[in-house]
């Protein structure tokens, strides 16, 4: 379901993404507002969010933190969750050259994490 809303934050981070998402495989850890952190693997970036793997149930609106290796907590907020992955939206949109860096880092031959 796509909100209205003047925030254009709150528009780039909706259904449309006008910013590309990159399909990768990360390790990380995500954790929940008032919860513990755990293990996820981030399956898609953007600078304007991801969507990574979380068993448990997160609710629309919840704020979490995605870690990622060799960077401090990125704040989020949940946009959805079905199936055991969620998806969500930064806080404040990822710099394009950290985006840039991580892409580099996870996409080129040999170097993205693969747990099976």
């Amino acid at each position: 379901m796509i909100r209205h809303s003047q925030d254009p934050y709150t528009l780039v981070a909706q259904e449309d993404r006008c910013a590309p998402r990159a399909k990768l495989a990360i390790p990380g850890q995500l954790r929940a507002s008032g919860g513990r952190a755990f293990q996820t693997v981030i399956h898609d970036l953007s600078m304007s969010g991801f969507s990574a793997a979380a068993l448990n149930r997160m609710h629309e609106g919840q704020l979490c933190w995605l870690t990622l290796p060799g960077l401090e907590s990125l704040q989020a907020q949940v946009v959805w969750w079905e199936n055991s992955m969620v998806g969500c939206a930064f806080s404040e949109l990822l710099g394009s050259i950290v985006h840039d860096n991580i892409l580099a880092r996870y996409t080129s031959e040999g170097a993205a994490y693969r747990p099976y």
